[in-house]
């Protein structure tokens, strides 16, 4: 057995247990009723909610690297990780200090949430997706496999990103100076769908319940209740009816 190594400032809720060869950093507050798994790194002032499950093998709070180039990461101090009630972390997962993590989130094995990036309520963040920093994602949303958040997004409540969607920020291409002044993400309004394989350039919105077709290649806005499709991706249709947020029987719809 493999001993755990828990800081004598940190603070376990009752009924909370911890596997092997798992770090509880300084200052550290964990509710009651959790499930650590095993090798589980709970960085320094990390706060985690009650009756939340957190497997093997994750890393929760660590602060970001920062390269002599780095384009968007600062130097900065940042207010501790914030897990909600009920949440579910997989395996493998990394959440950065100074994310903001509403409850009853599952972030499933192996995503990466950074720095200054909050999540809403309920929201699905699938196997392996990265979300960098300075990122809003809303209440009720998912996020599917593999897919990419770029720094500076927004998606609004209920929006639906499908497998290996690519979002981006830079529309230089990673040179000039001259870029650093338009650093732009994308914004999805609420109830808006992306379809897999697609991507997004800088700076675009989708509109609310606004539908991008899999592989497009989107590099302007979308208009709300529309549906674009293509390289680059233009109006098809009007989103049915029927798959309208407003028609899914949600209440918070």
């Amino acid at each position: 057995m493999t001993l755990s190594s828990i800081h004598p400032t940190a603070v376990l809720g009752e009924g909370t247990t911890v596997g092997e060869a798992c770090v509880v950093g300084e200052n550290v507050r964990v509710g009651a009723g959790c499930r650590i798994g095993h090798g589980v790194v709970l960085h320094a002032d990390t706060r985690i909610g009650n009756q939340v499950r957190i497997d093997d093998h994750s890393s929760l709070g660590k602060r970001p690297m920062r390269a002599a180039n780095s384009a968007v990461t600062r130097d900065q101090e940042l207010p501790p990780l914030a897990l909600g009630d009920l949440g579910i972390v997989g395996s493998g997962v990394v959440l950065y200090r100074g994310a903001s993590i509403a409850e009853k989130v599952l972030l499933a094995d192996l995503c990466t949430v950074r720095e200054q990036v909050t999540i809403g309520r309920g929201t699905i963040v699938g196997r392996g997706v990265t979300i960098e920093n300075a990122c809003t994602i809303g209440r009720y949303c998912k996020l599917e496999s593999e897919c990419y958040i770029t720094a500076y997004s927004t998606l609004e409540d209920r929006v639906f990103i499908a497998p290996g969607v690519v979002t981006s920020n830079d529309n230089f291409v990673g040179r000039t100076a001259e870029r650093f002044k338009h650093f732009k993400g994308v914004t999805v309004r609420r109830g808006g769908r992306v379809g897999a394989g697609a991507v997004l350039l800088p700076g675009v919105t989708v509109g609310e319940d606004g539908l991008v077709a899999a592989g497009s290649v989107v590099t302007r806005d979308v208009p709300a209740r529309t549906v674009v499709m293509g390289q680059p991706a233009r109006p098809l249709r009007a989103v049915p009816a029927e798959q309208l947020l407003e028609n899914q029987g949600w209440t918070d719809a």
